[in-house]
């Protein structure tokens, strides 16, 4: 297990719950512009947010942008190590820096030592794209070796001058670089370890590389705090690092809809209604899983590992209060007054419930199958009570 540190009020490695990072993509020094962006991420989940810190005018900016937000704030900051002195003076909660790219010792040294007093965390942020020359000049490309040499070499520079309050990430735009970097690095070092595909690409390729590359190191136990680096607006990354935590099994507050991708036996708009139900669950923070059904081969086992199920079918018939039975074989022998019941194969519904009766079998356009047209048992237009059966037990 990784080590433990606090990024303001938010927990990281330990044992704590993954932690959903963004960026803003504001100009840091218009604080209005910036705290207003905030303000969205916060709302859509985030829970620590970096900044870029270019210049002097940007780390002026850090305590008027703190003082009107809730969450974690982070100084993105490069080569430059006096503009993290005056982020770390104005309340920082941490910085992303690596000390070889800020000069001399000393540097690294008056770097290290406020951020011990005032407990602020630094996160070495390694990229493939930058590697230091050195390195790269001695493994001729940005393998998962010179990425984790890169790394200790960063965190020894900071150990050095008695500095440990350290988070690492290791990126790459190559997905299986980036992993196998990631495994390296876990091998041989506690340190809490921020995961993320960078420079993914477009946004649907950013999804897919960040999916397969986060939720692939997660699944693996690798990984205490993430972010997905999308070319859209930030709430985006926000919503997919929470997607990606819900992909691999992690809790997370919140609906997850799920539906079947639909074929020629969909009789009803169901992907447009999944769209639906997911637009208006947006805000809902109740953690319930809802299975909008797509058709009776995948929709009763959707539906029974679901909190809440959303079915619909042909609705041709509904007006003349008939059933439709379908995909039967040809060789069905259906006579009309027939009693259809649920057989209980499958165990998705309890044996002998009576549907309805036969009214009429007919063959269906390919000549192949026949479907039988049901008068139910029950009037579904008038239905003033309901017995939701949970659980059952069938007995062969």
């Amino acid at each position: 297990m990784t080590k433990k540190l606090m990024v303001g009020k938010v927990a990281v490695g330990g044992g704590a719950p993954v932690s959903i990072q963004s960026m803003c993509n504001t100009k840091t020094d218009d604080v209005a512009a910036t705290v207003a962006q905030i303000h969205a991420l916060e709302d859509a989940g985030c829970e620590i947010i970096r900044v870029a810190v270019p210049d002097e005018d940007a780390a002026k900016a850090v305590d008027k942008i703190k003082e009107q937000i809730a969450i974690p704030l982070i100084a993105d900051i490069h080569f430059n190590y006096k503009l993290a002195l005056m982020c770390a003076e104005r309340g920082i909660d941490a910085l992303r820096i690596n000390p070889g790219n800020i000069g001399g010792e000393e540097k690294v040294k008056a770097v290290a030592d406020i951020c011990r007093q005032k407990n602020i965390p630094i996160r070495i942020g390694v990229n493939g794209g930058s590697l230091e020359k050195h390195i790269l000049a001695k493994y001729g490309a940005p393998v998962p070796e010179a990425m984790v040499e890169s790394a200790l070499y960063h965190v020894r520079l900071l150990e050095k001058f008695d500095f440990n309050n350290i988070v690492i990430s290791i990126k790459n735009s190559n997905v299986p670089r980036m992993m196998e970097a990631y495994r390296q690095l876990s091998a041989v070092t506690d340190y809490p370890l921020h995961v993320g595909v960078t420079e993914a690409g477009t946004y649907q390729m950013g999804l897919l590389k960040s999916g397969m590359g986060i939720g692939g190191m997660l699944l693996e136990g690798i990984g205490d705090t993430i972010r997905v680096s999308l070319a859209a607006e930030p709430e985006k990354e926000v919503e997919a690092g929470y997607n990606i935590l819900r992909a691999v099994g992690f809790p997370v507050a919140g609906p997850e809809v799920i539906t079947c991708p639909t074929c020629g036996r969909t009789q009803y708009p169901c992907t447009e209604i999944a769209n639906e139900v997911e637009k208006r669950l947006q805000g809902c923070k109740k953690s319930i899983k809802v299975a909008v059904m797509g058709c009776v081969v995948n929709g009763p086992g959707e539906a029974r590992e679901a909190d809440i199920g959303i079915a619909g079918g042909d609705f041709a018939l509904m007006d003349d209060g008939k059933l439709k039975l379908d995909s039967l074989p040809a060789s069905c022998q259906l006579l009309e007054g027939d009693l259809v019941v649920t057989s209980g194969l499958g165990g998705y519904l309890p044996p002998d419930l009576v549907i309805g009766s036969v009214s009429e079998l007919r063959a269906d356009d390919s000549d192949t199958s026949n479907y039988a047209i049901l008068t139910p048992a029950a009037d579904l237009n008038g239905l003033t009570e309901v017995c939701i059966i949970k659980s059952f037990e069938i007995v062969s």
